[in-house]
């Protein structure tokens, strides 16, 4: 079975129409060809865009000239009210300065300092899920529930029933559904003095979701001062000093990372665990194989993750197939030369995981599931040269490591002692919002494993 992806458009557009079907969904606004050029080049009268897909190309802007791309502001204009100046906006000295406080939390043995609270969170959704044996679920629901469960359980050490921690979970689905990729500024360059005309709802959203964090952030400053703070990533981040100022974060600047910490650890988590309980319902022999690696899963020890290889590949595939961020913009800072064509200074530099990862000229069985393809040597290349669902270069995501560690584990404890199946008549189709969904959810029936 090849799992869904959406149509894409096949004529050509006026640029009013792509502006609106690309604030519906990213995914299906773009043209079929994509999964085959290594550039394309998209004009309009305010600026070019050219996809970039060729993956020496691709190094040359992530990994080889990092800083003459910088990140566009065209895509900033429209996640900038939740995420203010947070790293995953900014640019230049702001940013490396960010990342010399951020990065140094999920270095070396964080992630193992981390396992017990992803383990708890774990457990908790299974035990969430339990009762409801019999039953069609809609996962996606699950996965954010799990993914935000693991974020507050290791940011902050509070569960996710607590009453703050719930408030913001449920802002957030509301603000993810509310929120398109694009705002108009991202079409139309206009000057910073011209209001950005953000939904109503998707601008109170935001309000609400950073006054809540900003009251988690006060919180936690005062138990840092009284000397009775956990020792979490929230306290490692407050308490570390940039080695160049010796500065730490200030309140407001915390409240912008944490902002895009939940965004990146809770709405990217929580996409790709509901396309990979899909995927494992849509193929039972897979999940039989996860089910059965997962037995190793005994005491919640940190050494146990490595036991768990299949349920790792198939978390990757799932990456591949549904990255949670299918597009990243990035803008040239002068004059480039690509592919015999000449690229203006200011040009917007799209690198699409969703079309890399799929392209018909580089992996084998694009749109097929195939956790055994890392194994292969096709494979292995693809994960040098075009895999990056957590970007690529100096500016990869810096809980990259940690994200693959709670998938491979809320994967696994969940197919240890449940089973998931599909319904045939209601297939999932992938939307870009924030991140890649399902349209109309993703529904599954939940049973309980023999034994569990």
């Amino acid at each position: 079975m090849i799992p869904p992806k959406p149509a894409s458009r096949s004529e050509k557009v006026s640029l009013l129409k792509y502006a609106r079907l690309f604030r519906s969904d990213i995914l299906s606004a773009q043209p079929a060809r994509l999964y085959r050029a290594w550039m394309a080049e998209f004009k309009t009268p305010f600026f070019r865009s050219y996809l970039v897909n060729q993956p020496e190309l691709v190094k040359t802007v992530l990994k080889d000239r990092p800083m003459d791309f910088p990140k566009s502001g065209r895509i900033s204009e429209g996640l900038r009210p939740l995420l203010g100046d947070s790293v995953f906006l900014t640019n230049g000295a702001q940013w490396q300065r960010q990342r010399r406080i951020i990065d140094p939390a999920f270095e070396g043995g964080r992630i193992r300092e981390t396992w017990g609270a992803m383990w708890e969170a774990a457990q908790s959704a299974g035990s969430r899920l339990e009762p409801k044996a019999g039953e069609w679920v809609e996962v996606e629901e699950v996965a954010s529930h799990a993914a935000a469960d693991v974020i507050f359980r290791t940011l902050f050490s509070i569960p996710i029933e607590d009453e703050i921690a719930t408030e913001v979970f449920h802002e957030f689905r509301a603000y993810q559904r509310s929120q398109p990729i694009l705002n108009i500024a991202a079409f139309i360059p206009l000057p910073r003095w011209i209001p950005r005309f953000f939904r109503k709802d998707t601008r109170a959203a935001a309000t609400r979701i950073r006054g809540l964090i900003k009251q988690l952030t006060e919180r936690r400053m005062a138990e840092i001062e009284a000397g009775t703070a956990p020792d979490d990533l929230a306290t490692k981040i407050m308490t570390t000093r940039d080695p160049e100022t010796g500065e730490t974060f200030s309140t407001d600047e915390m409240v912008d990372q944490v902002a895009i910490f939940f965004l990146a650890g809770h709405e990217t988590s929580a996409s790709a665990l509901g396309w990979s309980l899909y995927l494992m319902a849509t193929h039972p022999q897979w999940q039989t194989k996860v089910a059965q690696e997962a037995q190793a899963l005994k005491t919640g020890a940190f050494s146990e993750l490595s036991k768990l290889r299949v349920s790792r590949d198939v978390f990757r595939e799932a990456l591949r197939l549904y990255p949670p961020v299918p597009m990243m913009v990035r803008e040239t800072t002068c004059p480039e030369h690509f592919r015999d064509r000449d690229i203006p200074k200011s040009s917007q530099i799209v690198l699409s995981p969703w079309h890399l990862h799929r392209h018909e000229r580089l992996w084998d069985n694009p749109d097929g599931f195939d956790p055994a393809r890392w194994q292969t040597e096709n494979g292995k290349q693809c994960m040098r040269d075009a895999y990056m669902p957590f970007s690529a270069g100096p500016r990869v995501c810096t809980g990259a490591a940690f994200a693959m560690a709670e998938g491979t584990l809320l994967l696994s404890l969940l197919l240890r002692d449940l089973s998931f199946e599909a319904d045939a008549e209601r297939v999932p189709v992938p939307e870009a919002h924030l991140t890649v969904r399902a349209k109309d959810g993703i529904w599954l029936r939940i049973n309980k494993r023999n034994g569990s």
